[in-house]
C-alpha cells in the first residue's frame, strides 16, 4: 500500500484534509479543457521516495515532471529555451550548491548551462536543516522566506547519555534574524531553487554527464599569445539520446558530489579518511551506541544509529541467533543488507527501557559510512575549474554543515565568478581568494562535526587534521596520505561503570563545546583570513580608534533599523544587487561639524571622474546605503535645507542609495552593533557575499580606491 501526503481543500477558510478527494482513484479527477486554449494541469506522478520499506507500506512524493524534471519533461522543453554552445560558465552537478550557484549567477547577468547525471530532483534524505546564515544568502535572492518556512526551527538539544540526562537547554541562538537551525530536505530546497530558475527561463539538463574536458590556449605571460575567450572546451553525454555535445565556457565549475568527476580529472587529492516552531533536537548514547533525533516537517522525525557491522556487532549477533547458518561475508554484516527493522532493533538498544517502533511507512531510510575529507585546493592553477559543495569537502551529518557549507561556497565563487566572466576582474587575482576562504571552513567543519560525533558516540578515533596544506603535499610526495589525526580523550563509558567523573568531564565537554562553536553551528561564525578582498585593517594614524570595530573578513552584522516612517527591518533589507559592493555610511546624527566634512568628502569622491567609484562601474557595481542617527522626519526635513542639500546631493542623486534611520537605543543600533566613530562617521565595505571587506573613514577614498584596485580592472 502505497501512502502519500493527502488531498487538501479550503472551502471553511483553512486547510484540512478533502475527505471526498482522498477517497477518489488516481486520475479519475483529471480536468478536460472546455475550450481551446483553457488551462488544464499536467499529470502528475508519484515517486517512490525510499529504496527500503518498512510492513507498513510505500511512502510516495506528488510530483510533476514539467515542473522540476529539466530537459527530460515528458511534454518537451519549452520554446523560450534555446541554449547556447558557449556560455560564461558550465555547472555540472544540480544539486544544492549548483542549483545554489546557478541562482546566483542569473542574478548578475552572467550566462550559463548546468547538467546533471540524475533524471529529475532529489525525492527524499540527505541533507535536512539550514543554518540562519544559509537564509541570509539566499534571502538576498528573494527565497528565504520561501525556505524558512518549510518545516519546524531547533532551538534546543535534549543530550542523554547512558540514562543521564547531560543537556536540554538552548543550543542554536544567534542575532539573526532567523535565529536557529530550520528544518527543510535538501528534495524541497533544489525544488524551490528550480522553480527561480524557471521564473529566469532557465532548465536543468538532465541525463547528462560530463564526458571530458580540456583548456585550450592558456596564455603564457611574455609570449604574446591571447588565450580564447572560451577556453573551457567540454563534451557533455546524454544518457537518453546517446548523443555528444560541445560547450565552450569561460569557466567550468563540478558541483558534482563526492566522487567528483571534475575534481578527479584535475587530480586534485582529496585529503582525510573515513570513520565512524520551538522544536529540540535529542542525541542519546549508551554502551550499545548512539542517536540523534530531529523533528521533521509534517509531523515526521528523522533519527539516526550508529551501527556496528563487525563480525562480533549486534547486527551480526541477532541474524546468528534467528539463523544459525548465517554467514554473509564471513559472518560481517554487507551495509546494503541492512533492513529497517534491524536498525530500529538497535535504536532500541540505546532507547532501552523506553521502545521504539515504526507508526508510518518510512520517508527515507540510507546506511553509510562517516567520510570526512577536504580537496586540497578547489580550483586548478589556471582559475578555470573550480569545485564546490561535497565536490569540495563531505564530512559528519552532525552540525547539518553539508548543505550549508554548500552555499557559503557558491555564494563566494559566485560574486568572483561574475566579475571574472565580466572582465570586471583579474581572475588570476581575484579567484585564488576562494580556495584561501573556504578550505579553511572546511577544515573547520571536519573538526566540529568530527568531535561532537565521537563525543555522542564514545569514540576514540582522532579528527584527522586537513589545515597544513603543505605538510599533506610533503606527505604525498612520499606516499601517504598526510592526514594527521587529533585524538579525543572521551571513550565510551557504559551503564554499569560510570562515575560522578565521568559525568563532570562530560558536562565540561558540553560546556566548552557550545561555548566555542555554538556561532558556527549557525554559519554567522565564520571569518576569512587576510586577502586582496580580505585585507589587514590600517589604524587611523592620529587616533588609533579604527572606523568601526568589526573586522574585515567576517560575517558582516545584520542589526535593526528603521526603513520608513511606517516600516522596520534589518539593514540586509535595503541591500541590492547580487553582484554589487554594499558602501555602507555611518554618518551619526549628520550635526558634527567633523562628520560632515567627512561625508562631504566621500560624496564629492563619488562625482570624481577619476574616483573608484566612477573608474569602477558606479552603480552596476556599487550600492550606497547611508545610516543615520535621525528619525525619518527630521533626516528629511535637513535634506530639504541648504545645508542638507549641498551636503547630501552627491549621495542622493545616485538611484542606487538608500537612507536608513538608525533610531533604535544606543546600545543596539546599528552605529554600535558595528562599532561605527561618531565623530568622524565610518564606511563598511560589504562585499557581494555579505562578509565585510574592508572599513575606512568617509573622507580615506583613496584607501577604498587602493582597495578595489587589488583586483578589479578599470
Amino acid at each position: 500500500m502505497a501512502t502519500k501526503r493527502p488531498e487538501f481543500t479550503w472551502e471553511n477558510g483553512y486547510q484540512e484534509a478533502d475527505q471526498a478527494q482522498t477517497a477518489e482513484a488516481d486520475g479519475e479527477d483529471q480536468v478536460e479543457p472546455e475550450s481551446e486554449g483553457d488551462y488544464v494541469p499536467p499529470p502528475s506522478v508519484d515517486l517512490v521516495t525510499s529504496p527500503t520499506h518498512n510492513h507498513l507500506g510505500i511512502n510516495v512524493l506528488r510530483s510533476w515532471p514539467t515542473l522540476y524534471d529539466g530537459t527530460n519533461s515528458p511534454h518537451g522543453t519549452p520554446e523560450w529555451w534555446q541554449p547556447r554552445s558557449e556560455v560564461d560558465v558550465l555547472i555540472v552537478g544540480a544539486g544544492p550548491s549548483g542549483l545554489g550557484l546557478a541562482v546566483s549567477l542569473l542574478r548578475q547577468g552572467v550566462s550559463f548551462r548546468i547538467i546533471d547525471k540524475a533524471d529529475g530532483p532529489l525525492a527524499a534524505g540527505r541533507a535536512d536543516g539550514v543554518q540562519p546564515r544559509f537564509l541570509e544568502t539566499v534571502s538576498q535572492w528573494g527565497l528565504a522566506a520561501e525556505i524558512q518556512e518549510e518545516g519546524p526551527i531547533i532551538e534546543r538539544t535534549a543530550m542523554y547519555k547512558d540514562g543521564e540526562k547531560l543537556l536540554f537547554n538552548r543550543s542554536h541562538q544567534s542575532d539573526s534574524r532567523y535565529r536557529g537551525l530550520h528544518v527543510i530536505t535538501q528534495g524541497q530546497i533544489e525544488r524551490i531553487y528550480i522553480r527561480d530558475l524557471l521564473r529566469h527561463k532557465t532548465i536543468v539538463e538532465r541525463s547528462r554527464t560530463l564526458a571530458g574536458f580540456e583548456i585550450r590556449g592558456q596564455d603564457q605571460e611574455g609570449s604574446g599569445f591571447e588565450a580564447p575567450e572560451y577556453p573551457v572546451r567540454a563534451t557533455v553525454h546524454n544518457h537518453q539520446t546517446g548523443e555528444e555535445e560541445i560547450i565552450q565556457a569561460k569557466f567550468l565549475v563540478g558541483s558534482d558530489g563526492g566522487s567528483s568527476s571534475v575534481r578527479k580529472s584535475l587530480g586534485i587529492p582529496f585529503d582525510g579518511g573515513t570513520g565512524c516552531s520551538r522544536q529540540n533536537r535529542m542525541v542519546m548514547s549508551s554502551e550499545h551506541g548512539c542517536c540523534a533525533i530531529i523533528p521533521r516537517e509534517d509531523g515526521y522525525i528523522r533519527l539516526y544509529t550508529q551501527l556496528d557491522v563487525s563480525q562480533t556487532g549486534p547486527i551480526s549477533a541477532s541474524r546468528q541467533a534467528r539463523d544459525p547458518s548465517f554467514a554473509e561475508s564471513g559472518g560481517k554484516v554487507e551495509v546494503h543488507s541492512i533492513t529497517p527493522d534491524e536498525v530500529l532493533e538497535q535504536a532500541n538498544k540505546v532507547f532501552a527501557p523506553y521502545k521504539l517502533k515504526f507508526g508510518a511507512p518510512l520517508s527515507w531510510f540510507a546506511i553509510w559510512k562517516i567520510s570526512e575529507r577536504v580537496a586540497r585546493s578547489y580550483s586548478s592553477p589556471d582559475m578555470r575549474v573550480h569545485l564546490a559543495g561535497d565536490a569540495a569537502h563531505v564530512h559528519s551529518v552532525l552540525g547539518a554543515f553539508g548543505l550549508n557549507a554548500s552555499i557559503l561556497d557558491v555564494c563566494n565563487l559566485g560574486w568572483k565568478l561574475g566579475l571574472a566572466s565580466k572582465g570586471l576582474a583579474d581572475p588570476k587575482t581575484l579567484l585564488p581568494t576562494y580556495t584561501s576562504e573556504r578550505r579553511k571552513h572546511a577544515t573547520r567543519i571536519i573538526r566540529v562535526s568530527g568531535e561532537y560525533l565521537r563525543f555522542i558516540s564514545g569514540s576514540t578515533l582522532g579528527v584527522p587534521d586537513l589545515d597544513d596544506v603543505a605538510a599533506l603535499e610533503a606527505a604525498h610526495t612520499n606516499g601517504t596520505n598526510g592526514a594527521t589525526t587529533n585524538g579525543h580523550a572521551n571513550g565510551n563509558s557504559t551503564a554499569h561503570n560510570r562515575t560522578k567523573g565521568d559525568r563532570a568531564k562530560d558536562l565540561e565537554f558540553i560546556g566548552r563545546f557550545f561555548q566555542q562553536n555554538g556561532q558556527f553551528l549557525l554559519g554567522v561564525d565564520c571569518p576569512y583570513d587576510e586577502s586582496v578582498v580580505a585585507p589587514p585593517r590600517a589604524s587611523d594614524k592620529n587616533n588609533t580608534r579604527l572606523p568601526i570595530r568589526v573586522r574585515n573578513g567576517v560575517r558582516a552584522p545584520n542589526p535593526r533599523v528603521c526603513h520608513a516612517t511606517d516600516r522596520t527591518g534589518y539593514l540586509y533589507d535595503v541591500f541590492t544587487g547580487a553582484g554589487r559592493f554594499k558602501l555602507v555610511v555611518f554618518a551619526s546624527s549628520l550635526e558634527g561639524a567633523e562628520v560632515r566634512r567627512q561625508v562631504a568628502r566621500f560624496g564629492s569622491a563619488l562625482s570624481d571622474p577619476k574616483g573608484f567609484y566612477r573608474r569602477y562601474g558606479r552603480e552596476g557595481l556599487f550600492q550606497v546605503v547611508l545610516v543615520v542617527k535621525k528619525l525619518p522626519f527630521e533626516f528629511y526635513e535637513f535634506a530639504a535645507s541648504e545645508d542638507g542639500r549641498g551636503l547630501l546631493a552627491p549621495l542622493l542623486q545616485l538611484e542606487s542609495t538608500v537612507v536608513v534611520y538608525d533610531d533604535r537605543a544606543p546600545d543596539e543600533d546599528a552605529h554600535t552593533t558595528y562599532g561605527a566613530n561618531h565623530q568622524k562617521g565610518a564606511v563598511a565595505v560589504v562585499r557581494p557575499d555579505l562578509w565585510v571587506g574592508t572599513s575606512c573613514y568617509p573622507e580615506e577614498t583613496e584607501r577604498l580606491a587602493g582597495y578595489f584596485q587589488g583586483f578589479l580592472k578599470v
